[in-house]
Parts: structure tokens; C-alpha cells; sequence
């Protein structure tokens, strides 16, 4: 039986108007300048700064997104010159922002799953895999596979150098990413898109038609094509115990990314520009459950997809040892495994019914 979350009121009810997109815009605005002030207070890049600098640089990339995402959905309401010109520029830093915590969390993943799959496991380390496998492990029990267990006494041999390796590519990927963070905030590019920013918060540049322009139609369009994106998804598949097409794949010599993800990447976009969308009809006040689940599902599917491609990536380093390449081969299977248990925990969250209360 489908499981029911109550959701306070309805999407569509109210008339949202363009005062209220400006009202969203101006205040994701302010958010932005106040994370950007705090960036520079704190001065650090991003996950090489200090705690309160990586915050800000999180921040700096929420604000963005969600400007960038209402601009997308609602592009007839706005100047079209100006959206056309900012959106892209909004995509451009907040993926440099998000590369050098993407490498970092990456060399985290795998290397607590290194420990796990040979054995070789602190308390702390089992506490922090614990933590962030708690959704995989819920998945597991309601049905989705396992990873199967592998020889320890070879993965133990393989396991160290398997870990030294990933270190030094993903520590110096991670180093290029925080140089690369640096000359972008120092820009004059970045620069620009503050100054842009500056100014929305105070002035949105809406078109001429922007006040006889519904808001819910063009939400509800971005609704209709995350469902059609859904829709098209291997849904059945995900609910089977094994998927052997994706980790023949990953270790194969083509090192493009396996066609079976890029859907759901993609659903995950549109669930986001869903999920933005939703926060200008209603201010940011209600939050829907069912999408938040769906949303941490995908999640975490990125996160295994990327970090099996690390692997693989490693696995095909010239002249490793036997073991080394062993050690590699079972990590990206388990990571495999861990994106299986991601698209059962989506469909299991997507196929919940929410129930609007009056």
C-alpha cells in the first residue's frame, strides 16, 4: 500500500503573480551578497578554508542555484536579454564552486568503503560509514541487494595501495579544483555576475507582460517534465536484486560514464528546478516530504555513480599490482551495488502518494 504524507496546503492554491517570483528573486539575491561577504570575511575557497568558510561557499551555491532554476522556469516573466545572460554565468560558478567539496567527499566515500570491504576499520570510521550508509542499509533491508562479500585476505593486500592511489588522484584533482575556485572568485568574470546579483536584489528585471503572466502554468510545466522524465525511467529494473549491465560496463576500457545514469541524473536536475519552483508559489515554507526523499535519493546516486567512476578511472592506471587492480575492481562493484540501493530508495519515495489537507 502506498504510504501518505499529509502537505499543509495545496501547490496551486493562491494566485502567485510576478511580485511574488521578484519578491523570491530579491530575496535569494540578498542571500547571495550576505554568503558572499561572509566568503571574503573568512577568506577561504571552499572545503581548504575553515569551517565557517566552507558554509559560505555552500551558500553562495544554493542562492545561485535556485536563481539560476527561476529563471529557467520562469524566463517569460523576465527580461529576456538578462536572463539569457546571467543563467549560464550562475551555472559557470556554481560548478567551480561545488568541484573541490565534490572531490574531497568522493576521497571520503571511497576510502570508508576501502576499510569496510577489507575489514580494516577504526571505530570512527565505522561510526561515519554507518552514518552515511544509513539510507543504503534501510534500502537493503526493504529488499534492494547487498554487495557481495569479497575475499578479505586478497582486498586486504590491495586495499592500501588501492587507497594510496585514489588519494594521490583525487587529493590533486581536489588541489586543482580549490586553484581553480580561487582565480574564479578573483575574477573579473565572477565580478560581473556579483554586480548582476547586487542589483537584483533590489531591482528585477521583469518583461513588459511579466504582471499578466501566471506563475502555476509554468510550474506546473517543470512539474510535467520531471514526471515525463520519471516516467521514462527503468523504474521496474531498479526493484531487481542485481543489475550486472552497469558494473560490466564500469570495468570495461571505455571510460565515458555508463548510459544507464544519465537519466537519472537528469531526473535529478528536474527535481530540483521542481523543488525551486514549489519554493516561489509557496515562500520557502512548505516542504514536501515525498520530493525531499526522492531528492536525497538521487542524491547519493550521483555520489556512488561518480565514485564508481573513480574507481574505474583509478583501476585503469598503467602498471598497478594484481591486487591494487582487485582491491579497485571490488570497490567499484560496491559502489555499484550502493547506486542499485539509491534507485530502489527513489522509487520507493516517488511511488508515495501526498495528501493535500484543506
Amino acid at each position: 500500500m502506498a504510504q501518505q504524507h499529509l502537505e499543509p496546503t495545496d501547490a496551486t492554491a493562491g494566485a502567485a503573480t510576478a511580485d511574488a517570483l521578484a519578491g523570491y528573486l530579491r530575496a535569494q539575491a540578498t542571500e547571495f551578497l550576505r554568503a558572499l561577504r561572509q566568503h571574503r570575511e573568512n577568506g577561504g575557497a571552499a572545503a581548504g578554508g575553515s569551517e565557517a568558510s566552507v558554509a559560505a561557499a555552500r551558500a553562495l551555491r544554493r542562492s545561485a542555484r535556485r536563481i539560476s532554476a527561476s529563471l529557467h522556469t520562469f524566463r517569460p516573466l523576465l527580461d529576456p536579454d538578462w536572463s539569457e545572460r546571467i543563467r549560464p554565468e550562475l551555472a559557470w560558478l556554481s560548478g567551480t564552486l561545488a568541484l573541490e567539496h565534490a572531490y574531497e567527499a568522493r576521497l571520503e566515500r571511497l576510502l570508508l568503503a576501502l576499510h569496510r570491504l577489507s575489514g580494516a576499520m577504526v571505530p570512527a570510521q565505522a561510526d561515519l560509514v554507518a552514518g552515511s550508509r544509513a539510507g543504503s542499509h534501510a534500502d537493503l533491508v526493504a529488499g534492494n541487494p547487498g554487495t557481495p562479500a569479497p575475499d578479505r585476505g586478497n582486498l586486504t593486500v590491495g586495499a592500501a595501495k588501492a587507497g594510496a592511489l585514489l588519494d594521490r588522484q583525487l587529493t590533486l584533482a581536489r588541489t586543482r579544483a580549490h586553484s581553480t575556485a580561487l582565480q574564479a572568485l578573483g575574477s573579473s568574470r565572477f565580478h560581473a555576475v556579483a554586480d548582476n546579483i547586487a542589483v537584483l536584489a533590489s531591482e528585477v528585471p521583469l518583461s513588459a507582460t511579466a504582471q499578466a503572466t501566471p506563475l502555476h502554468p509554468l510550474a506546473a510545466a517543470a512539474e510535467d517534465r520531471l514526471k515525463d522524465a520519471v516516467t521514462a525511467l527503468p523504474l521496474v529494473t531498479a526493484g531487481h536484486p542485481y543489475n550486472a549491465e552497469a558494473l560490466i560496463h564500469g570495468l570495461s576500457p571505455d571510460p565515458s560514464p555508463h548510459p544507464q545514469d544519465a537519466p537519472w541524473h537528469q531526473v535529478r536536475l528536474l527535481l530540483r528546478l521542481h523543488r525551486y519552483a514549489r519554493e516561489v508559489l509557496q515562500d520557502a515554507e512548505i516542504v514536501d516530504v515525498r520530493l525531499l526523499a526522492a531528492g536525497e535519493a538521487l542524491d547519493r546516486h550521483r555520489d556512488a555513480s561518480e565514485a564508481a567512476a573513480a574507481a574505474a578511472q583509478a583501476a585503469r592506471t598503467p602498471r598497478i599490482a594484481p591486487a591494487t587492480a582487485y582491491a579497485l575492481g571490488v570497490l567499484h562493484a560496491d559502489q555499484r551495488h550502493e547506486v542499485e540501493a539509491a534507485r530502489f530508495a527513489f522509487q520507493q519515495a516517488w511511488q508515495k502518494e501526498t495528501v493535500s489537507t484543506p
